[in-house]
């Protein structure tokens, strides 16, 4: 059911409690389509690990994504016979799609998944897991380019991975080291409120999530892992490497004009530590300075380039005004957005007019000195005005800074958690228990609801998803008793 906690803030991070009656602590998604020949020996050497290795209640689910073979058949199998397993079937293919929907529809408060194939040594899961449990992360991935992973694989691959992460941190200013290692894991909440945001249903669906979970100021956990690649793996590199691109461009240029609604990831106010007050010491100042200074060196290039270009035609005040005031309107723009962290069109047009009021103030300071250089007599070089310009700028920069951060943006990072306060009690999400299933009892398919939306929000923030990713679903639930006489706890 779409609840507020899909469009809400999120909950404060909280260790997640051990031994306390309710779902698993973990559902570990295999996402597969077509692969009857691997489903079985990777679920069962899952499942001996986690019995083995993990400490807390746990559940596996295969998530099959509109396979033709027999994968639904053994996957329906492995479900009646082992307890901890469950089946989900999509009748629509995409990987993506797949863990959207199953990882939405879970009630665990860990949320991880793995390839089939299982490339990744099984010994990093629980390190993957632990921050998330621990309520240290919100989401944490495995990493094969990071110090510490030990990777078998061949040139080629070798090759297009570190070149596509390389285009991920040149194009997106990405951090993470890994972005397509199958072997991820997030906290339920974050994956609430993160998957409605994240339009891909597909390979890029895992680059698209950590870079707008990334943006948002999330944190990520990087566990180094080790991996052997699958020769026998199906994925189409060139579609594939194809579609991520062009993935990239479009969340690149979403991230540019704010149409992702990045504030519905904060947390609530005071819960960061950067939110907190001390006595003479401004809230974010070290981060504001370095976009403010970032800004800055883009735009003066920017005005000296227009102020050579107008000199050609007009004189230097007027030069110098033009240049001024088209650069002031861009610096305005980009301090609003990437150094005070000022997002939508609400007081954009307030934060222009106030910010030409500060640009009056470097106008001043700036024809000040072309005036003062005049007034010395003799031919002026354009070098020579070029320079006191400069000297200029420098000095105006330190107004114009001080005029943004206590003036024009005063109230634009707290205005942010503001908006996205909660105005009611958290939403429970407490599910009704269900009655264990025997040995003999039929596998039960029954839809999904329907909590994807394509449509946009009364603030212009998409909302991706789609509505029949859930209505092309069905779920699998078994369950047998344990030797001990329990029960699994993953039954529906």
């Amino acid at each position: 059911m779409h609840t507020d906690s899909w469009m809400g803030i999120l909950p404060a991070r909280e260790h997640i409690p051990v031994a306390t009656p309710g779902p698993p602590v973990l559902d570990v998604v295999i996402p597969v389509h077509n692969e009857e020949k691997d489903i079985e020996g990777c679920v069962r050497r899952l499942h001996e690990h986690l019995v083995r290795t993990f400490p807390y209640d746990f559940r596996i689910t295969v998530a099959d994504n509109a396979s033709t073979d027999r994968t639904p058949e053994i996957a329906a199998r492995l479900a009646r016979e082992v307890a901890e397993v469950s089946l989900f079937r999509l009748e629509l293919k995409g990987r993506g799609r797949a863990l959207r929907t199953v990882w939405g529809a879970s009630d665990a408060p860990v949320l991880a998944y793995m390839d089939v194939d299982l490339s990744t040594d099984l010994n990093a899961l629980f390190p993957l897991v632990a921050p998330l449990i621990s309520g240290h992360s919100d989401l944490a991935v495995g990493t094969r380019l990071a110090g510490g992973s030990r990777v078998v694989r061949g040139p080629k691959r070798e090759f297009i991975s570190r070149a596509y992460n390389q285009i991920l941190r040149r194009s997106l200013s990405a951090r993470f080291s890994d972005a397509q290692c199958g072997f991820k894991a997030i906290r339920r909440e974050v994956a609430q409120v993160l998957l409605p945001l994240v339009q891909d249903t597909n390979w890029f669906f895992d680059t698209e999530m950590l870079v707008v979970a990334e943006r948002a100021g999330l944190r990520i956990h990087e566990v180094p892992v080790d991996w052997i690649d699958d020769p026998n793996s199906s994925v189409n590199i060139v579609r594939t490497a194809t579609e991520d691109l062009k993935g990239v461009w479009r969340v690149g240029k979403a991230l540019a004009t704010g149409k992702i609604a990045l504030h519905r990831l904060r947390r609530p106010f005071g819960d960061d530590p950067r939110d907190t007050e001390l006595p003479g010491v401004p809230t974010g100042l070290a981060r504001q300075l370095v976009g403010f200074c970032m800004v800055g060196a883009l735009s003066t290039a920017f005005y000296l380039v227009l102020y050579s270009l107008f000199r050609l035609g007009m004189g230097a005040q007027a030069a110098n005004a033009l240049a001024l005031l088209v650069s002031a309107v861009a610096n305005t723009a980009a301090n609003r957005r990437l150094t005070f962290g000022v997002r939508g069109r609400e007081h954009a047009l307030r934060h222009q007019a106030q910010g030409l009021l500060v640009f009056a103030v470097g106008l001043l300071l700036t024809s000040g000195s072309l005036a003062a250089l005049d007034a010395a007599g003799g031919k002026t070089s354009h070098a020579a005005e070029l320079t006191v310009l400069i000297v200029a700028n420098l000095a105006a920069t330190l107004v114009r800074f001080l005029l943004l951060r206590t003036w024009v943006f005063a109230q634009g990072s707290r205005g942010a958690h503001a908006r996205t306060a909660p105005s009611s009690e958290p939403v429970s999400h407490d599910r009704e228990p269900r009655h264990p299933l025997d040995e003999t009892t039929p596998i039960v398919y029954r839809p999904l609801p329907h909590y994807y939306a394509d449509a946009a929000s009364p603030d212009g923030d998409a909302q991706h998803g789609r509505a029949d990713d859930a209505a092309e679903t069905s779920w699998t639930a078994t369950a047998r008793p344990r030797p001990d006489g329990h029960t699994a706890r993953n039954t529906r």
